[in-house]
């Protein structure tokens, strides 16, 4: 064994939060949605949605008995809505194709709309303590820093990346399956991208980059997206107008909350386009039935 496993182990067993898609108790199904949730979205925003969710839909044929444009309500405010679609394809794929079970064999996952590389790694580790190779920006992120021995990771995984990865996946499928949450949390908890508690890290005395000093990312900073005034806004006013009416609304709504005409226009034929949206009309649109 690599001797990161039992300080990061060790640790997770003492700090790991408790999250609904953690429990003994939780569904396959409540892992995968948690999954789609996650991506780009911080765990705060993702708990109250996730919760409402499987309340109301707790099996994958729960919700693919429902319109497109219902899960795009209950999506809220989580931000990247087309997630809401393709988490509503995959549930009626699971009916069709696998008897309304969550597969458990990575390549079924992967065959499934809207699930890349990692979203089913995560979903066959997390949800039936398979080993697999797990690498989110958080996971990435710490192998960078305590392996590599640099702040951040490439852009984009790479095969030197992945071959880290799986040298130091145990042997074991169920601590495989352990390790890679608890190394996704260090990076979530301790390792964070911003103001890293180096002084809280399990594996502080292993690791390069706090051997090297700290060395400063090698390109240019990295900053967060923007908000105000882009399209991303935009859109997600005009959501906002759709999933409050109780169908379709007038033209005359959606421009009272974006007066740029040109950018509005813009977002409302895209979000169209991407079919969270749909004429309902000559001046009126709603949320899919």
């Amino acid at each position: 064994m690599s001797d990161l496993h039992d300080p990061v182990l060790g640790w997770y067993d003492e700090h790991a939060r408790d999250l609904p898609w953690r429990s003994a108790t939780a569904s396959a199904w409540s892992v995968m949605v948690s999954e789609f949730m996650l991506q780009q979205t911080p765990v705060a925003r993702v708990l109250p949605v996730h919760a409402a969710w499987m309340e109301r839909w707790p099996t994958p044929a729960d919700l693919a008995a429902e319109s497109t444009g219902e899960a795009v309500r209950m999506w809220g405010r989580l931000g990247y809505p087309r997630r809401a679609l393709r988490l509503h394809a995959a549930a009626t794929a699971i009916v069709e194709q696998h008897g309304g079970e969550v597969p458990a064999a990575y390549g079924d996952l992967l065959a499934l709309p809207g699930i890349g590389d990692y979203t089913a790694a995560a979903i066959a580790s997390f949800a039936f303590g398979r080993r697999h190779v797990v690498l989110d920006t958080n996971v990435r992120r710490v192998f960078a820093r305590a392996v590599v021995g640099t702040e951040f990771p490439p852009a984009s995984v790479t095969r030197a990346e992945r071959d880290i990865a799986t040298d130091l996946l145990p042997s074991d499928d169920a601590i495989a399956a352990t390790w890679a949450v608890a190394v996704m949390e260090l990076g979530a908890l301790v390792c964070t991208a911003r103001d890293p508690r180096c002084d809280a890290c399990p594996i502080a005395e292993r690791c390069a980059w706090l051997a090297a000093g700290r060395p400063a990312h090698d390109g240019p900073p990295r900053r967060g997206q923007a908000w105000d005034g882009t399209d991303r806004q935009c859109r997600g006013r005009i959501m906002a107008v759709l999933r409050d009416a109780d169908g379709a609304v007038h033209r005359s709504s959606i421009e009272a909350v974006w007066p740029d005409a040109e950018q509005r226009e813009r977002c409302l034929a895209a979000l169209v386009a991407d079919r969270l949206v749909v004429a309902a009309g000559p001046s009126a649109y709603a949320l899919p039935s």
